[in-house]
């Protein structure tokens, strides 16, 4: 009996310690649920921000970019918070609702050291969300530049080594602060330079950037790209300001390689922004063209180098090494050098036919060789082995539908985005069979892969995207043109465009010239057309009228362009099932409502505002695409509430 009452006794003093002790011991008890469910509150408010920071940082990564570090360790510290320290608070309060003594009265000591430790979390939770309201949780990171592997196709030829042995002392020379490469096209000069940047990489040179110039010279695309590769992004809209800009950016660099590739004309260095000469010494530039006088007199190069044909010996053993096994059967070796000489030593030629006819049969070797005697196209502006050879490869592409892909390229050009070729080839409806978008890029991406092994396309500078070269891109042209009733028009104004009766046939319109794009017709006379694609950095004025005759259109893309709305006669397009307005500052996109077949619609890097509520009647869309929309500010409610894309 003396130890049941002072057992009892003990439990008592202990209840009258936490019932008399001072007020916060009292505040602790008696609010005890309070504390429990403010820490309940706080963490489930916790848990709805680390989803909204989750969500953001899933679609960064979606898009490629990078997440910032201190978003990484506060979802960690999220993480840990909920999972183990709330959860733990949680269970103790289960045990502090069990009496202490056969039910006769509450466990103050549990609940006393369960409230001190709810406030305790419930602080650092508050603390938590206060740190989580985060700006951005990514950043877009500079591509890697030049890589350390070898660059895919070089070969070390005899011819070539004494070439790049003497470009590389060039660039050593201090005195010398341009250098050009030139040659006909196809013959190398890009990847010799490519494999030049490889090489002087981190020992030359502490950063290598490549810009591709074309025939069309355009000088912020050529700082865009430089920007690019340096991991610059311009605030500033003026050409004039990008340079200055870029010209401090690349003086930070003690040494830098800047390669300028494919130049056809003089190239304002001063309006690009790159420091040269006594402005910065530690800079030199590399340039590749077609024509020696543009060089040398355009671009004052003090050192230049020719690239040749390959000779003989060389020519063959490229073409054995991309054939595979054609010289191990005595009927079909003969045969094979004698399609080997009719390209004529030129790389880009010994490519795409070694390529087309690698495991082909001795009478598939012997019809190409019939082929590549005749002539080549009128419609070509290369040489003749060249489009040959390319026409050759072309033609043994295994479906219509990869022909067609390949001629879309065309379209693209360099550096072209996979993505696009994606929506393209969707919205036309090209593959049989593919039914979900995910179905489409992986098509599309096993199509790409396919051409890239015929040497039609080639890798670019991430796996996103494929690059075509110069020559190959000429011959598609010229092919699609000829064979596909596709107008591919890229710097000039040929006499197809001004022809009404062939303007009707016209499947494929590809539009990038200035003088044509500002002088648009009232109407475009195209029946036929299922395919219209412009692109133009500025303002552009499309008559009210200019799709009226083009009902059958089913892929519209307009890029970089400058209007207050679209036409109206944009309402005529009613098979349309893609449209992009990528890059295009356009207040009034309300029309789109009546765009009912709508299944692709981009408007990534668009200058929308708002989301009108007529887009809610777009039921098919499959896919929109609102990245980098940074004015965009109002959604409308349940306006893509009943879409059904993903």
């Amino acid at each position: 009996m003396d130890i049941v009452i002072a057992i009892v006794g003990s439990i008592a003093a202990k209840a009258v310690e936490y019932t008399i002790s001072p007020i916060n011991h009292v505040k602790y008890l008696s609010n005890h649920q309070q504390y429990v469910e403010t820490l309940k509150d706080r963490a489930e408010r916790l848990k709805e921000a680390r989803d909204r920071v989750q969500h953001s940082v899933d679609a960064a990564k979606r898009n490629g970019e990078e997440i910032e570090g201190d978003v990484g360790k506060w979802l960690s510290a999220v993480d840990k918070k909920i999972l183990e320290q709330v959860e733990k608070v949680t269970q103790d309060e289960e045990k502090a609702k069990k009496k202490c003594f056969i039910g006769l009265c509450h466990n103050f000591r549990t609940r006393y050291k369960l409230s001190l430790k709810a406030e305790e979390e419930a602080k650092a939770i508050a603390y938590l969300l206060e740190r989580g309201n985060f700006e951005r949780v990514s950043y877009r990171a500079a591509p890697q530049g030049i890589v350390v592997a070898p660059v895919k196709g070089y070969e070390e030829f005899e011819s070539r080594m004494w070439i790049l042995n003497g470009i590389m002392e060039a660039l050593k020379d201090d005195s010398v602060s341009v250098v050009g490469v030139h040659g006909t096209g196809g013959i190398g000069k890009t990847t010799l330079v490519k494999e030049i940047a490889r090489k002087v990489k981190d020992k030359l040179f502490d950063s290598v950037v490549i810009a591709i110039v074309t025939q069309a010279i355009d000088i912020e695309k050529i700082q865009n790209q430089i920007a690019d590769f340096l991991g610059l992004k311009f605030e500033e809209q003026s050409m004039v300001g990008k340079a200055s800009r870029l010209r401090e950016r690349l003086k930070k660099e003690e040494r830098v390689l800047v390669v300028l590739d494919d130049i056809w004309g003089k190239v304002d260095i001063e309006e690009v922004g790159i420091p040269l000469g006594d402005e910065h010494k530690g800079c030199k530039l590399l340039l590749t063209s077609r024509e020696l006088t543009v060089l040398s007199n355009g671009m004052d190069a003090q050192k230049h180098f020719s690239i040749e044909f390959l000779n003989e010996k060389e020519a063959w053993d490229l073409f054995k090494k991309m054939a595979g096994g054609c010289d191990e059967s005595c009927d079909l070796k003969p045969i094979a050098m004698e399609v080997a000489k009719k390209c004529a030593g030129l790389p880009i030629a010994i490519a795409t036919v070694a390529g087309a006819l690698r495991n082909k049969r001795l009478f598939e070797w012997k019809n190409a060789l019939r082929e590549l005697e005749r002539p080549s196209s009128s419609n070509f502006t290369g040489i003749a082995a060249a489009y040959s050879a390319i026409e050759l490869s072309f033609n043994y592409l295994e479906s219509e539908e990869v022909k067609l892909t390949f001629l879309l390229c065309s379209v693209i050009g360099h550096n072209g985005l996979v993505e696009d070729l994606v929506r393209y080839t969707l919205g036309l409806g090209l593959f049989g069979g593919v039914h979900t978008m995910e179905e489409a890029r992986n098509k599309v991406l096993t199509v790409v892969a396919n051409l890239k092994a015929s040497a039609l396309l080639l890798d670019s500078y991430n796996d996103e995207r494929f690059d075509i070269h110069d020559v190959v891109w000429d011959a598609a042209i010229a092919i699609a043109l000829k064979d596909y009733r596709m107008l591919v028009l890229r710097d000039h104004a040929p006499k197809e465009w001004s022809d009404k009766e062939k303007m009707k046939t016209w499947n494929v319109i590809s539009l990038r010239c200035p003088q044509i794009i500002a002088n648009l017709p009232k109407e475009m006379e195209c029946s036929g057309l299922s395919f219209f694609h412009m692109a133009y950095d500025g303002t552009v004025k499309i008559p009210l009228n200019f799709f009226k005759q083009t009902e059958g259109l089913k892929a519209l893309d307009l890029v970089g362009m400058q209007f207050p709305s679209l036409p109206e006669s944009i309402i005529h397009l009613a098979d349309l099932s893609m449209l992009c307005l990528k890059k295009c500052a356009v207040d009034d996109i309300t029309i789109l409502g009546e765009l009912k077949n709508l299944e692709i619609l981009d408007l990534s890097m668009s200058g929308i505002k708002e989301l009108p509520k007529e887009m809610a009647q777009l039921t098919q869309l499959r896919l929109l695409d609102l990245r980098w929309c940074r004015g965009l500010k109002i959604i409308p409610p349940n306006v893509l509430s009943d879409s059904g894309f993903s």
